[in-house]
């Protein structure tokens, strides 16, 4: 059952709803999509990871449309597929942690057990969902203890698809007049694949039918994997960026190949990354490790590295409660409270990065604005 939302929270959440329809206008008007498309891009480029998801559910319209109004230069939807082969914004594809599904009685008997990328998951995953069925499902607050407040919109919001996300960008541009980027991310591109659901051509035919095309549109995608991003690169010339994490890319793993991350980071894998990417997007240890305390460290050559074969530099992920920062920047041991993410933004713009993902995006709008 959906919780009640207070009177404010259901006006605003309504007055976002209303933009929708006027994304007919914004689709017709391709003279201005391409010209604000033609801007040069503030530096550093301020990213809202998933909307503005320290502030409502992610992966909601409502979430994507504070994120603009905070003043963020892109927004990131993680993509999935359905059942029937349609996009949609998920964190990940097993949907028990952002949506209420778990409550559906009518969708007891979807729960399962599978691996992805070689993880064992238990839940209920995207691809055994229609787009009609998913529509029913409603956003929940993924972590909840640390994001008390965005769990009162529990039941309140719906799971947009990759369309619905372009028609508000293109009205939001429009009304705020000012250009408005997406950073999408395929999620699991190897598992949808062995599915028959691959993502790359789907994602490509959507972007181009909405008009963004060539690498002066204000889209970037990312991926985890290598060879999802080499595919792309052969059937469009958005640009496209490398995600870094640890151990090896899924990809890499079921081809046999013994490549890894840490080797991507060196400078022959960034020169290789260049071939088909136009950034890379690390952790942000790649780039300021924390030392034996937990406190933040000293920049490594990352930055450098990247910058000297042309990449573009976009670490993940800023986010402004203490659970998830330096130790010597917390400001209490509530998890939940809110300590100094200022200081840890302005280290990293000091490390020279090109650009933020960040939960909380008006924090580094400002920051950027300050300077």
């Amino acid at each position: 059952m959906a919780r009640k939302t207070t009177a404010p929270l259901r006006r605003w959440l309504t007055a976002c709803t209303l933009l929708l329809p006027l994304a007919g206008f914004a689709a017709a008007d391709e003279h201005t999509a391409k010209h604000q498309a033609a801007r040069a891009e503030p530096t550093p480029l301020v990213i809202a990871h998933r909307g503005a998801s320290g502030y409502l559910p992610e992966h909601t319209l409502a979430a994507y449309a504070l994120a603009v109004f905070q003043g963020a230069d892109y927004i990131e939807p993680d993509l999935v597929m359905t059942r029937d082969g349609q996009i949609v914004a998920r964190h990940d594809n097993e949907l028990g942690l952002t949506t209420d599904v778990s409550q559906r009685p009518e969708f007891a008997d979807r729960k399962r057990t599978q691996q992805v990328d070689g993880a064992t998951l238990t839940g209920w995953f995207s691809e055994d969902f229609t787009l009609a069925e998913l529509k029913t499902l409603r956003a929940i607050e993924r972590i909840p203890d640390i994001r008390p407040g965005n769990a009162r919109l529990d039941g309140s919001l719906e799971i947009p698809t990759l369309q619905e996300i372009i028609d508000l960008v293109k009205t939001l541009q429009l009304s705020q007049g000012r250009r408005i980027g997406l950073y999408p991310e395929t999620k699991h591109p190897t598992h949808f694949q062995q599915l028959g659901l691959a993502m790359e051509k789907p994602l490509v035919r959507i972007l181009t039918r909405n008009g963004y095309v060539g690498r002066q549109a204000p889209v970037y995608i990312q991926s985890f994997e290598v060879d999802n991003l080499k595919t792309l690169s052969r059937l469009t010339q958005l640009r496209l960026v490398q995600l870094f994490s640890s151990g090896q890319p899924y990809d890499q793993q079921v081809r046999g190949s013994k490549l890894t991350y840490a080797q991507m980071a060196t400078p022959a894998g960034l020169k290789d990354i260049s071939r088909y990417a136009a950034g890379v997007g690390p952790e942000k240890s790649y780039i300021i490790p924390r030392d034996a305390n937990g406190n933040l460290g000293t920049p490594t050559g990352f930055v450098a590295a990247a910058h000297a074969v042309g990449l573009k530099v976009h670490p993940y992920t800023f986010r402004a409660e203490n659970a998830f920062l330096p130790a010597n920047l917390r400001s209490s041991d509530q998890r939940h409270e809110r300590g100094d993410s200022e200081t840890e933004i302005r280290a990293f713009l000091d490390a020279g990065i090109d650009g933020l993902f960040i939960d909380q995006p008006d924090i580094a709008v400002r920051l950027r604005n300050a300077d």
